[in-house]
């Protein structure tokens, strides 16, 4: 089972086959987005610990060193991130 920290809360990733959007919607933690497929970059949020993949492919978003796009990305270990509100 792997964690995600966030928001001052300790979440379960138990649905692999979930973006770590979708997680974070179940879990009523607000991530604003205009997209899910990598596209736009609206939903970037910096992971401060842990690694994620993108199972589709890059985002074809900017993104900066830090920063991961949770609409296109699962964790594969442990993850902690933060959400500007």
């Amino acid at each position: 089972m792997t964690k995600i920290k966030v928001q001052g809360r300790e979440l379960n990733y138990l649905n692999k086959e979930e973006t770590l959007l979708e997680c974070l919607e179940s879990a009523d933690i607000e991530v604003h987005y205009h997209c899910r497929d990598g596209f736009c970059g609206a939903c970037r949020v910096t992971l401060t610990s842990g690694q994620v993949a993108y199972p589709k492919g890059e985002p074809l978003a900017f993104i900066a060193d830090g920063e991961i796009l949770p609409c296109c990305c699962m964790p594969i270990t442990d993850i902690s991130i933060e959400v500007d509100e």
